[in-house]
C-alpha cells in the first residue's frame, strides 16, 4: 500500500513531466534517438534538392524520368532506464533527495519514449539486482515505473556500479538505449565501472546520467556535525569551523570527480550532469540538441 505522501509526488511528477513531454521536449527525444534501421517505403518521382545517390536507376531508366527511393525510419525502440538505489541516492539538501529527482528525469524519459510508441523497461540497483521491470508500452506501465522509483525499498545500500551493467550487457539481446542514473561514486575498492560501461556501449546506445548535491562539494560552517555514510553506517565528526576541514572536503570532493570524468573519458562516454534544487529541463534539452546535431552530420 502506498501512502499518501508517495501518492502525491507520484501524481506531481506525472502533472509536471506530461507537461515537459508535450510542451517542451516535444519531438527533441525523437530526434535525439536513433530508430533500428530503415525500411524502404516507395519510390517517387525525384524533386530538386533530393540527394542523387537515392535515385533508382532502374526505375528511372523505365519510365524515361528520375525516380529516388524513399525509407524511413524504423522507430520502435527499446528504452532501459537503470536505477542507482544504494544509500548515497537517498542524500539530499536542496528541497529533493538525489532519488527523487532520478525519479523525475526517469519519468520524463519514460513518457517521451511512451509518446514515441517505444518500450520502456527499469532496472533497479544497489551493490546487487534490486528488480526488473520488462520493457512495455502504455502511460500506465510509465507510471508504474514511477511508483516504483519513489516507493521501492532496496535490500542492499552499498554500490556496485560494474556489475549492472554487465548484467544488461549479458541480459539484452537487442540493441537498446540504456539510461543510467547513479552518482557514479563507488566506494574505496569497489571494481572500476569504465570497463563495464565500455562493453555495455559496444552494442547499446547508453546514457550516463550522473546525479550530484551540493553538500557533497562544499561544508557549511556551522560547527561541529556528525555525518552518516548513507552506505555503510559510520559515522563521523567533522569541526565545520575548521578552513582547513571545510577545504580538506572540498578537495577530497574535487578529487573524486576527477577520478569519475577520467572513467568516463576512458569508456568514450559523456555523461548528462545533474544537480539537486536545479532545473533539469535545460540541461536534458541540450544534451538531446547535442544528440540531435551529431545525429545530422
Amino acid at each position: 500500500m502506498l501512502s499518501p505522501e508517495i501518492r502525491k509526488k507520484i501524481r506531481s511528477i506525472e502533472i509536471r513531466t506530461s507537461r515537459l513531454v508535450s510542451d517542451v521536449l516535444a519531438g527533441q527525444y525523437r530526434s535525439a534517438f536513433k530508430g533500428r534501421g530503415m525500411e524502404f517505403e516507395e519510390v517517387r518521382p525525384y524533386l530538386i534538392g533530393d540527394d542523387v545517390r537515392s535515385i533508382d536507376w532502374n526505375v528511372s531508366a523505365r519510365v524515361g524520368e528520375p525516380h529516388v527511393k524513399v525509407f524511413r525510419e524504423e522507430r520502435e525502440l527499446t528504452v532501459i532506464i537503470a536505477v542507482d538505489l544504494s544509500g548515497s541516492l537517498s542524500f539530499g539538501t536542496r528541497a529533493e533527495l538525489k532519488r527523487e529527482l532520478v525519479a523525475e528525469v526517469a519519468a520524463t524519459l519514460a513518457f517521451s519514449a511512451i509518446r514515441s510508441n517505444d518500450r520502456v523497461g527499469m532496472l533497479l540497483f544497489t551493490d546487487r539486482t534490486e528488480a526488473f521491470v520488462p520493457p512495455k508500452k502504455g502511460a500506465r506501465h510509465a507510471l508504474r515505473i514511477v511508483r516504483d522509483l519513489l516507493a521501492f525499498k532496496p535490500t542492499g545500500r552499498g554500490t556496485d556500479i560494474a556489475r549492472a551493467l554487465d548484467e544488461l550487457a549479458s541480459s539484452l539481446s537487442k540493441r537498446s538505449v540504456v539510461c543510467v542514473a547513479s552518482d557514479f561514486l563507488s566506494p574505496a575498492g569497489a571494481k572500476p565501472w569504465d570497463g563495464a560501461l565500455t562493453r555495455l556501449r559496444r552494442k547499446h546506445d547508453v546514457i550516463p546520467i550522473t546525479v550530484g548535491d551540493a553538500r557533497e562539494r562544499e561544508l557549511p560552517d556551522v560547527g561541529i556535525i556528525e555525518l552518516e555514510d548513507l552506505e555503510t553506517g559510520a559515522l563521523r565528526a567533522f569541526d565545520t569551523s575548521s578552513r582547513w576541514v571545510r577545504e580538506g572536503w572540498a578537495e577530497a570532493a574535487e578529487e573524486r570527480m576527477q577520478t569519475r570524468d577520467k572513467l568516463f573519458r576512458k569508456a568514450k562516454a559523456e555523461p548528462l550532469s545533474l544537480e539537486t534544487g536545479a532545473d533539469f529541463v535545460a540541461p536534458l534539452r541540450a544534451y538531446f540538441g547535442k544528440r540531435e546535431s551529431r545525429r545530422g552530420r
